[in-house]
């Protein structure tokens, strides 16, 4: 991985916050921008510094000032290019959901090995999204009975290379799949970004499961 991972950190509590950033700060990959204790703090700092932005930010849920669902909806509307991971000592589906429905595309619970939130956080910055299988039935109950037409104009390698998507696979994987260069599974991908007029790999999620082109939980 050439480029480092720009990650921030919003979290009130701050021994957690600390633990997290001295995790991340040994891995050569990661970089810490800032870290902040609310969601209000967060938002100044994004709209302060837009020549710099994160590429992923760990969101606790419950903080002070801006909580973590509304500073997720905020940001995942004027920072689309940002992914937000949610962050929380709470294990609940409720929880989960709320951020989940707000545009956050992983959730990572406080009790998870320094390890595993490695992964995940890897697995975002290369897929777009790490989500668990609950979390892919959630989208499935959202949105399996809204209404949606096939673009006819999206070719049968780009709907093969979107359920490899689903399957939280990267570019590298599926082009060693699909004997292709990862160049060309990034063309296929924005195409299908463009003609499905999704803002992120979650809207490409969205769209192949009100297709029924995947089925979450059933081998595709």
């Amino acid at each position: 991985m050439s480029a480092k991972i720009k990650i921030a950190l919003a979290d009130d509590e701050i021994l957690i916050r600390e633990g997290i950033k001295n995790i991340l700060a040994q891995e050569d990959d990661f970089e810490v921008l800032f870290d902040v204790s609310n969601g209000k703090e967060l938002i100044f700092h994004l709209e302060s510094n837009p020549d710099n932005l994160p590429d992923i930010i760990l969101m606790d849920i419950n903080m002070p000032e801006y909580n973590g669902v509304e500073a997720t909806k905020y940001i995942s509307n004027k920072f689309t290019e940002i992914d937000i991971i949610a962050l929380s000592s709470y294990t609940s589906e409720s929880f989960m959901k709320k951020m989940l429905s707000v545009g956050a595309v992983c959730y990572i619970p406080k009790s998870i090995t320094p390890a595993e939130m490695i992964h995940r956080i890897k697995m975002v910055y290369q897929n777009g999204f790490c989500y668990e299988e609950f979390m892919l039935s959630f989208i499935k109950n959202k949105y399996d009975d809204k209404s949606s037409i096939l673009n006819s104009e999206i070719t049968e390698r780009e709907l093969e290379i979107l359920k490899f998507i689903c399957l939280q696979k990267s570019s590298a994987e599926i082009a060693e799949i699909l004997s292709i260069s990862p160049r060309t599974v990034d063309g296929h991908r924005n195409n299908l970004l463009s003609k499905t007029e999704s803002k992120n790999i979650v809207g490409l999620v969205v769209y192949a499961i009100q297709n029924r082109l995947f089925v979450p939980g059933i081998e595709n």
